[in-house]
């Protein structure tokens, strides 16, 4: 097994601690000194790792934010005058919430590519590769950090973000591409598009390794995906509060995705009580940055729904615990419909089943008092009773693997939205209809 730092990925548990704990004191100390939010927060007399957990209160994004509305752009957030920063990223603003504003500084961003040089050399990206990224390059942080990462591997790279789907279909082709990161979103979309110019990315391309990050999917997707290619996708996951890559998929077990240790603390807390959860149990991810110089991150509670297993049931050697199968599900994405629990990788798992839809949205509407989910799927050349068919088809298969009964609607081939950024699978107009 060859690492990208063997020194780092496998270091033993106690020496690991050890280094957590020495780098969590010298990020306190640095945020106390610099940081006006942070001086407010920290308590006093923090002496050890049991400490931290207990008397550090969770930080949410709605703190940031009314720390950067206080004082734009950035708030009293920064542990450094932004002055110092060479990057401005945000978030995306997805979830209908003002974006989080964030700035690196150079050694920022230097450790920022270094979190995705470790994802990308484990997922078997070598220096002779040609890569192609494809998003959009904006302040969405997403693919930033693996395009720079690429670079300094020694990589080709092809920053295709402003380009149509049909010109990065016969890139992919022409240029005999072998790394491709993008979406799941977007990865979906060029299977359709290549279908539509007649190209067999399987066989005609030369795709090997796939990042598809930036949203959750389905088991369902990601086979889909991997049989389009003829390729292997692998998860990966940061955020721009956090800066960097804190998890990445491990190629000896699939859906294993170990935690950069040495650079984050991961605790797994109880949704409701908050208290810590063990090894296999669900629970929401809490984020501790041990890195980042500009804007420091302490025990963000992310909404991240995850399971945690130790290091010991992954045979790669490393010695960093993992995420079993990465983010689950976000569970401020969950939504109660008739009583039922939902999200929208849910939703996509259902929909994905049907070879016949090529595209959809969803949204959650009352209908005559009660909550409804009302699907909208693309479904080329379906029509008639075909069309009658499918739509009963979806219905009974919503019913069977969610529990409960959708409003199906066939609308024309195109009509619905395609993106490279995050795809929002599930629109709650409850919220819109009483505003």
């Amino acid at each position: 097994m060859e690492y990208w730092n063997g020194t780092a990925e496998t270091m033993p548990r106690e020496e690991l601690e050890r280094w957590q704990w020495r780098r969590l004191s010298r990020a306190m100390d640095h945020a106390r000194q610099h940081s006006p939010f942070w001086a407010e927060r920290i308590p006093d007399g923090i002496t050890s790792m049991a400490a931290y957990t207990e008397r550090m209160p969770l930080l949410y994004k709605a703190d940031l934010l009314a720390s950067q509305q206080a004082a734009p752009p950035y708030g009293t957030w920064p542990s450094l005058d932004p002055a110092y920063g060479v990057r401005h990223h945000q978030t995306s603003g997805t979830s209908g919430n003002p974006p989080v504003r964030t700035f690196d500084t150079e050694r920022d961003w230097k450790w920022i590519t270094d979190t995705f040089c470790t994802a990308l050399y484990a997922n078997g990206v070598r220096a002779h590769h040609k890569a192609l990224v494809s998003f959009g390059y904006g302040l969405f942080a997403g693919f930033w950090g693996m395009h720079y990462a690429l670079e300094r591997m020694g990589c080709t790279v092809v920053p295709a973000g402003s380009l149509d789907s049909r010109t990065v279909v016969r890139l992919l082709v022409d240029l005999r591409i072998e790394v491709l990161g993008l979406t799941p979103s977007y990865a979906m979309r060029l299977i359709e598009t290549a279908g539509e110019m007649g190209v067999d990315l399987a066989r005609d391309a030369n795709v090997k390794v796939m990042l598809a990050g930036a949203e959750p999917r389905s088991d369902f997707t990601t086979r889909t995906i991997e049989q389009a290619f003829g390729a292997r996708v692998f998860n990966a996951a940061g955020t721009t509060e956090f800066g960097g890559v804190f998890m990445f998929e491990c190629p000896t077990r699939r859906g294993a995705c170990h935690i950069n240790e040495p650079t984050v603390i991961e605790e797994v807390l109880h949704p409701e009580t908050k208290e810590p959860v063990g090894y296999g149990e669900e629970g929401v991810r809490v984020t501790t940055g041990l890195y980042r110089e500009g804007m420091q991150l302490f025990r963000h509670w992310t909404e991240d729904i995850v399971v945690k297993r130790p290091h010991t049931d992954c045979e790669c050697g490393r010695t960093w615990d993992f995420l079993d199968g990465g983010i689950l599900r976000r569970y401020d994405d969950m939504r109660k419909i008739r009583g039922v629990s939902v999200t929208p990788v849910m939703i996509e798992d259902v929909l994905r089943g049907f070879a016949e839809v090529a595209e959809f949205r969803s949204s959650i509407r009352t209908v005559r008092g009660l909550d409804t989910i009302h699907v909208q799927a693309e479904a080329a050349g379906v029509t008639g009773e075909a069309a009658t068919a499918l739509c009963a088809r979806v219905t009974e298969e919503f019913k069977r693997e969610i529990g409960i009964r959708p409003q199906v609607e066939l609308v024309p081939t195109g009509s619905l939205p395609r993106t490279k950024w995050k795809a929002a699978r599930l629109h709650d107009e409850r919220q819109l209809a009483h505003a």
